[in-house]
């Protein structure tokens, strides 16, 4: 069904398409921090998969492929735009930018605005496994298949950047225990 086009590859696509949507969203938006920017990689990386079609044995190559595309199209995008800092200060200024008061702030969205200071500070290999395990929801094997390194060195990648993450909150004094 996904190695070569006839009638049927408009239901296939349409079902990878459903599939990933939404994984493949949040990462792009994670990287580039913009919605619109997110839709632009998102979309452009359809257009490639539909002119790729035939080189993809099954579902789960044509989702691979779809995720690392996504992945460099969204750095390619930072790098063209020349303003990686600048993009992740705007949207984190916006985010402080909320009302200051309890009621229209909640805690959950300063945690997460919080979260995402640290990952920026983290080193692009442990930022990303983390990007792709906790926003796009993938496990241990596809981030490996996804980046091209062993599911155990995704582990390890994932248990350095917690591990990164954790120091430091510690250092700025915000409690890390574990539930």
């Amino acid at each position: 069904m996904f190695n070569q086009r006839n009638a049927v590859d408009d239901l296939a696509f349409k079902a990878l398409y459903d599939e990933t949507f939404t994984m493949l969203f949040r990462v792009a938006r994670r990287i580039t921090a913009s919605d619109e920017a997110a839709e632009d990689v998102v979309h452009d990386s359809y257009i490639k998969a539909v002119e790729r079609w035939g080189i993809f044995p099954t579902k789960d190559d044509a989702k691979y492929w779809l995720i690392r595309v996504v992945k460099n199209n969204a750095l390619n995008w930072i790098k063209r735009k020349g303003r990686e800092q600048k993009v992740y200060q705007r949207y984190l200024k916006e985010m402080d930018g909320v009302s200051e008061s309890p009621e229209d702030v909640t805690i959950k969205g300063e945690a997460s605005v919080e979260i995402r200071r640290y990952l920026d500070r983290l080193p692009e290999k442990y930022r990303m496994v983390l990007v792709l395990k906790e926003y796009g929801l993938l496990n241990y094997k596809e981030i490996g298949r996804v980046l091209g390194i062993a599911e155990g060195n995704v582990k390890v990648r994932v248990f350095r950047a917690r591990e990164a993450l954790a120091a430091m909150m510690r250092e700025d004094g915000n409690d890390v225990s574990r539930s």
